[in-house]
């Protein structure tokens, strides 16, 4: 398995794949990270991220069926992984400790 780091795009790419559950695939995955980030992103950003994400362990991806809409091909969904949920909440925390540590100091 790869290492740990999780950078700021994939931890974004992470997050969303946890809150889309069970309709995390690609497409829709940058349309909500354009939606709830404001950040638009191309498509194979996306899926470079997703399989970083996949071999680290994070995610875990499977096959949906073909549909007619698609031309019979079939969409890749993906899920969160304990060990992907395990790095976000690590990721947070660290977050939260240094924010904590921010004195009230007047930035004005």
């Amino acid at each position: 398995m790869k290492g740990t780091y999780l950078g700021e795009f994939e931890e974004l790419v992470l997050l969303t794949v946890g809150a889309m559950y069970p309709e995390a695939y690609g497409v829709a995955i940058m349309d909500e990270i354009k939606k709830e980030a404001g950040r638009s992103v191309n498509i194979s950003a996306i899926h470079t991220a997703l399989r970083r994400l996949e071999e680290k362990g994070f995610v875990k991806s499977n096959m949906g069926g073909a549909t007619n809409a698609r031309g019979g091909r079939r969409k890749r969904y993906f899920e969160l992984t304990s060990f992907g949920k395990k790095a976000l909440d690590e990721v947070q925390s660290m977050r939260m400790r240094l924010y904590n540590r921010i004195t009230d100091i007047n930035f004005g």
